[in-house]
């Protein structure tokens, strides 16, 4: 191993590391909105309000993300991400001491933003620190932690957040307003304690990088670099292509993953408590598919490999709008395999060969995560105007459709 490689290794676990913990918080989402819905007596178009609040960020805070990173580098990014992050996770004390639903959205906008920072610095940063040619796999390694945190958050967190009171809305309705006041100060109350502990743990981390020597990577073209701009990032159809493919893979992925428990509750007829473990197996499965995923790139294309994922996906989707009972919560489990490798395969792909104007097309692609704010809207409305839920995952089966699109396209198109 070269002494140039050495000195990478410790900023690159740290980095890794990031997509461990927004992981993490992005997968306590599919546990807020049915708990929120519960406490505060929310549709599927108010709940998935919650996963507009988060990707409205994104699209907000991209750009200032990437300028600031560009005039500063990577690192101050990254502090400013976990301290806006931190803050936000802390900030679910007063919201939830307030009872007001809007404030539970403030908080998540203001870790979202937070997000924004650490996704627009981790990725490309991740694809930059080795040679070019291995870069996807590098990413989906990376994300593989990412799945890791799709794991642990439902499986071990879900349950401290879940109540086991299932009341009807005309239970709700026929309390007193003492008795439906404190069974939402209950409600509430039991997302302080992890989002508390959450906020800790990512400040103390944001001191760890203050503290680590991450000297910054500088553009492929240093001479080129004060000369980078979004309309010559945009010549890239590669780039355009990315950013289309991108919006419909985040859409998708909050779609499935966010409704997931209400889906398993109205579909199978299981329980709620029941539904977070099986949302469990599904950041389960999403973490093996990344590290399969992973493991099949020394040898499938990735191009070629997001193709075959995709296919299955489609069909996968089809199974879940049709099928009953516990085929559609083992279909959505497997969507959640199958869509592992999306998201870092689209972004590395997307930025290929952007050379210094690879900071400004990162950020336009995490922009493109804009549609998780958008397309869940669209599922929930279905969902309220059919009565089912499972209607609802039309929208998802869409954007799978546009990202097999993206990937028979994107080899024809030229790099940057």
């Amino acid at each position: 191993m070269s002494s140039d490689s050495k000195k990478w290794i410790f900023p690159f676990v740290l980095v890794t590391s990031l997509f461990f913990f927004w992981g993490f918080v992005h997968n306590l989402d599919p546990i807020l909105i049915p708990h929120l819905r519960k406490a505060f007596n929310l549709s599927d178009l108010q709940s998935s309000l919650v996963d507009s609040s988060v990707f409205i960020a994104y699209f907000v805070m991209a750009l200032p993300a990437g300028y600031i990173m560009r005039k500063y580098g990577y690192k101050a990014g990254i502090m400013l991400g976990l301290i806006l992050f931190g803050i936000g996770s802390i900030l679910f004390v007063p919201a939830a001491n307030s009872l007001q639903y809007s404030y539970f959205l403030a908080a998540l906008f203001v870790i979202a933003c937070g997000l924004t920072f650490l996704e627009t610095a981790a990725n490309p940063y991740v694809t930059i620190l080795g040679p070019a040619e291995t870069a996807t796999k590098r990413l989906n390694f990376s994300q593989s932690f990412n799945g890791l945190a799709a794991f642990i958050a439902p499986a071990f967190v879900g349950p401290l957040i879940l109540s086991d009171k299932n009341y009807t809305q005309a239970q709700i309705e026929a309390m007193t307003p003492a008795i439906k006041n404190a069974y939402i100060v209950s409600e509430a109350d039991s997302v302080k304690m992890p989002y508390l502990i959450l906020g800790i743990i990512i400040l103390a981390v944001a001191v760890i990088f203050y503290f680590t020597n991450m000297p910054d990577v500088k553009d492929e073209d240093v001479d080129g670099a004060d000369g980078a701009s979004f309309g010559g990032a945009l010549k890239s159809m590669r780039l355009r292509w990315g950013i289309l493919a991108q919006f419909f893979y985040v859409g998708a992925q909050v779609c499935v993953g966010s409704f997931f428990i209400k889906m398993a509750t109205t579909s199978a007829g299981i329980d709620e408590d029941s539904a977070a473990k099986f949302l469990g197996f599904f950041g389960l499965a999403f973490m093996l598919g990344r590290f399969f995923g992973t493991f099949l790139m020394q040898y499938i294309n990735p191009r070629k490999l997001l193709i075959i994922y995709t296919l299955i996906n489609i069909a996968l989707t089809v199974i879940a709008i049709t099928g009953t009972g516990m085929l559609v919560v083992y279909s959505l489990i497997a969507i959640a395999f199958f869509m592992s490798i999306m998201f870092p395969t689209i972004f590395s792909m997307g930025i290929d060969g952007l050379g210094h104007n690879t900071k400004i097309g990162s950020s336009l692609i995490v922009m493109s995560i804009v549609g998780g704010a958008f397309l869940p809207p669209v599922l929930g409305i279905i969902s309220d105007q059919t009565a089912s839920i499972q209607y609802g995952y039309i929208v998802p089966l869409v954007c799978f459709l546009v990202i097999l699109l993206f990937a028979f396209n994107v080899h024809k198109t030229d790099k940057a």
